[in-house]
């Protein structure tokens, strides 16, 4: 037990260190949540054109409250490793001044000691006070080695000056960045309760029209109920579609490999039997031999039988992960789908989540839960709607005649296209990755917001995870 609290507390930072982002993972982070604010901004603009406080304004904020929030986090985390760097600089330049002083003390003894025997009389005696030839060498060699050694002292002490002056440099320019950091981050909390004040107001101004807001929220929860509906039953008809077209597909190989295997033990029978077609004993068309007035029986006349073994079947190897409800070819489309997880691109090129997946309490009507199957992407008027990875398009449909819908298959998956003005696919249809498919509506409020869904057979899984951020 002793030895393994060692090793937790001798591994455990080295594993810490490893899990946490690297200073350029965090200014990439930065800048991506810089960018969705102003992406965020823009859509909030485009929704003020509207006099009265609509939930697009509400969302909008919420949103950037949020993405602010994240940013603040990220600002401290990469002031945390600044303050670690400046810590370790500052250690390292203390260190590098100490070695110096050093070099200093000793490099000023040795320049003493070379004054003290300056005169050429002294460096003689020094040379002829040697006892023989061999020893006056060895002064000789010592005295060059001195000289190199107060030349490598010098060169260590002009190497160790610059490595000082541009760790210091380095170190400066930390506490510049963190200053830096410091003064986003209080621009960022300004901010923040300049949003909130915002937000409020606009809440206020919601719950005066309550009476209204909950007639929309009636109307939206039975839209969004008769659209889940819809898609559940066209994600459960493609899935007994394509059980349907692998078991035909199995029983079809199934039959062909019973041929092979039919096929192959014929053709040893016919091996075994000398190829005999009739898979019998060769006869003869001459006459019995006969001994006298009687034919000679031959009691040996009864034919050999081979027995052979049909060659065994190969065994087939089922891959990882494989689902018998699909084809070979829809499988090998789930598996890519799967390993994409996290690095599928956005539905929209541009745009920010202003609702998550999942229940959620209603913003204004506190008591009112709500459920989102995928998630809504607030994004431009008029913004092109696109495929996240290749598939064959199973439905385009449209419940109420305003908007339209499209479903994508991907073998054992599904991903979902809601609220659009126009589509540009068929069902059927063959799609790849980034591929045009619509074009995004806007709302009664002012809104375009795409709802974007991902199914795997009939479970709803969080789109998120799934996508790029």
């Amino acid at each position: 037990m002793r030895i393994v609290a060692i090793l937790f507390i001798f591994f455990f930072p080295i594993y810490a260190m490893a899990q946490q982002p690297s200073r350029d993972d965090l200014v990439k982070r930065r800048q991506n949540i810089l960018e969705s604010i102003k992406q965020t901004e823009a859509q909030l603009e485009a929704t003020k054109n509207d006099k009265n406080a609509t939930m697009g304004q509400l969302r909008a904020l919420q949103s950037k409250l949020a993405e602010r929030q994240r940013l603040i986090r990220n600002i401290n985390e990469e002031i945390g490793q600044i303050n670690n760097n400046i810590q370790n600089s500052t250690q390292e330049v203390n260190t590098l001044k100490r070695n110096l002083e050093v070099l200093k003390m000793r490099y000023a003894q040795s320049v003493r000691y070379a004054y003290r025997s300056r005169s050429s009389y002294d460096m003689m005696a020094f040379l002829f006070s040697s006892n023989d030839f061999n020893e006056a060498l060895r002064r000789i060699k010592y005295l060059k080695k001195y000289r190199e050694y107060r030349k490598q002292q010098a060169n260590k002490i002009r190497e160790t000056q610059g490595i000082i002056v541009k760790k210091i440099n380095v170190l400066n320019a930390e506490k510049s960045e963190k200053d830096m950091l410091l003064s986003t981050e209080e621009k960022q909390k300004q901010e923040i309760q300049k949003e909130t004040n915002e937000t409020n107001a606009i809440v206020k101004d919601l719950k005066g029209r309550e009476k209204q807001l909950m007639a929309q929220i009636d109307k939206d929860k039975r839209a969004a109920k008769q659209l889940n509906k819809a898609i559940e039953d066209v994600i459960r008809r493609e899935m007994e579609i394509a059980r349907k077209k692998a078991e035909e597909e199995a029983r079809k190989r199934a039959e062909e490999e019973r041929r092979k295997q039919e096929e192959a033990k014929k053709a040893n029978m016919l091996a075994a039997a000398g190829g005999n077609p009739a898979n019998k004993p060769a006869t003869t068309t001459n006459a019995p031999a006969t001994q006298g007035n009687k034919p000679v029986v031959n009691n040996n006349t009864q034919p050999r039988t081979t027995t052979s073994t049909p060659p065994p079947v190969a065994k087939t190897v089922v891959p990882k992960n494989y689902d018998y409800s699909l084809t070979p070819e829809a499988n090998a489309l789930s598996n890519s789908f799967e390993t994409n997880r996290g690095r599928l691109p956005w539905p929209v090129e541009k745009g920010f989540i202003s609702q998550g997946f999942g229940r959620y309490r209603h913003a204004i009507a506190q008591k009112v839960e709500m459920e989102n199957y995928g998630i809504d992407i607030s994004t431009a008027h008029g913004a092109i709607a696109r495929a996240v990875f290749e598939g064959e398009v199973s439905k385009v449909f449209s419940i109420d005649g305003k908007e339209w819908n499209i479903i994508v298959s991907h073998g054992a998956y599904f991903t979902v296209y809601n609220h659009l003005s126009k589509t540009n696919v068929k069902a059927g249809q063959k799609v790849s990755t980034k591929q045009m498919i619509g074009n995004v509506r806007m709302n009664d409020d002012g809104e375009s917001i795409l709802n974007f869904q991902i199914w795997k057979s009939g479970t709803k899984l969080n789109p998120e995870v799934w996508i790029a951020r």
